[in-house]
């Protein structure tokens, strides 16, 4: 059954569809309306984290686990969900993952208990799996190369503005309402996401969208060949540099989010939860970052705009340590700018990088993205409870360094790279 209700509903041309096109802009917005449905779902509960770290007197620490469960849960759904591609096709999957985890958070404003609540955020995790697994590959088979950065970089920045989205929403309608309100508001939003997304999305974009599931032996065939991809891609030192990057970064940037509201809400801040909430504002200039790495990175090179959003990541993490609110939050603005930049040119070059295996190179970026998001926005809880916002400082300064040091070995000609990929 045809997956898409447009006028666009047809094969992309050789090479896919260039910027301007009509194709272009379709795929691009389907793309964007995924991310900000997915992100809304996901990030929506980082807003209440306070609100159930007093309703269930839980710490905060372990408040970050309503993240986390969703974020370690997708992080490990990702390689399988590359793989059911292969069989359904791109298009069908992304299509169904956004449908299952708009149901699933249906249920999340219900749960009566803590432990309840993280089964079925860790259920929502596996089902929003299939669109952040697929939607970069999905880009790189349809769009030509002269526009792919600026189709990526709007995808990120509609991760950007869906994570905007879900937490001012949740941040609004908790403070008036509580926090099982704003759950549930927030999966009405997604759902507006997902139908838009259904309507956009071009029927055979992905080559096999709306054709029959393969047969039985096609289906084994195509999982060697991933797994194949996978090894291969394993082996590649420079998206091996870009994975960990993505581990890194997105540990810094989840921490400063998770424990960012628990400051602001104590002395010597004392904002109210609604006050607070606006901080996530925040996301704004990130999205343009967003949109802006991906092109500049397509004219002068990605690794130059990697440096960019770390050393600005690193600038603005220090500006936040002072007690000062315009300092916390001009830092916040910066740290956010920086980290999508950087995010939006590296998953730009895994793209690039991955001539084959496009889906599976993607998964594995976003296998170590998520994995840093559940593991990193954890651990630092440990830091936030013996330091407070010098503790997280520290950790994210740590983790800064470190990504500076595989930005520094992703050099160009490395590794057998090639000119698209070199541009990392």
């Amino acid at each position: 059954m045809p997956l898409a209700r447009g006028p666009a509903a047809a094969e992309p041309p050789p090479g896919g569809y260039r910027r301007g096109s009509a194709g272009y802009r379709r795929a691009s917005a389907a793309a964007f309306l995924a991310g900000a449905g997915t992100f809304a779902l996901l990030y929506g509960a980082q807003a209440v984290l306070p609100l159930l770290s007093d309703d269930f007197v839980v710490s905060a620490a372990t408040a970050s686990l309503a993240l986390s469960a969703a974020t370690g849960t997708i992080a490990v759904s990702l390689l399988p969900m590359s793989s059911v591609s292969s069989r359904w096709g791109t298009s069908r999957v992304m299509t169904v993952s956004l449908a299952a985890a708009t149901l699933v958070a249906v249920l999340v404003p219900l749960a009566p208990s803590f432990p309840v609540l993280l089964a079925l955020r860790a259920a929502q995790g596996v089902a929003m799996a299939g669109v952040p697994a697929l939607a970069i590959a999905y880009l790189g088979r349809t769009i030509h190369p002269s526009g792919l950065g600026g189709a990526v970089g709007l995808f990120v920045a509609g991760n950007t503005m869906g994570g905007l989205s879900g937490r001012l929403i949740s941040a609004a309608v908790a403070d008036l309402l509580g926090w099982r309100a704003a759950f549930a508001v927030v999966a009405v939003f997604a759902t507006g996401c997902l139908a838009a997304f259904w309507w956009l999305l071009p029927t055979r974009a992905d080559g096999d969208a709306a054709a029959p599931m393969r047969t039985a032996t096609a289906a084994r065939g195509a999982d060697a060949t991933a797994v194949q991809h996978v090894i291969a891609h394993l082996r590649d030192p420079v998206l091996l540099r870009l994975f960990g990057l993505s581990f890194v970064l997105m540990s810094a940037f989840v921490t400063v989010y998770n424990y960012l509201p628990y400051r602001l809400l104590a002395a010597p801040f004392t904002l109210s939860a609604a006050v607070v909430g606006l901080v996530f504002l925040a996301y704004v200039p990130g999205s343009i970052s967003a949109g802006v790495a991906g092109r500049v990175g397509d004219r002068v090179g990605r690794r130059a705009v990697l440096w960019a959003g770390v050393l600005l990541a690193q600038i603005a993490i220090l500006l936040t340590w002072p007690d000062v609110l315009a300092c916390v939050v001009a830092g916040l603005v910066l740290f956010t700018v920086g980290f999508f930049g950087a995010h939006a040119s590296a998953s730009t070059a895994v793209s690039a990088r991955a001539v084959r295996g496009r889906a599976q190179a993607s998964a594995l970026y976003l296998t170590a993205y998520y994995a840093g998001s559940s593991l990193g926005g954890s651990l630092s809880g440990l830091a936030f409870a013996a330091a407070g916002w010098t503790g997280i400082v520290a950790f994210v300064t740590c983790a800064v360094l470190l990504a500076a040091a595989l930005v520094h070995g992703v050099r160009p000609g490395r590794g057998g790279a090639g000119p698209s990929a070199t541009r990392a």
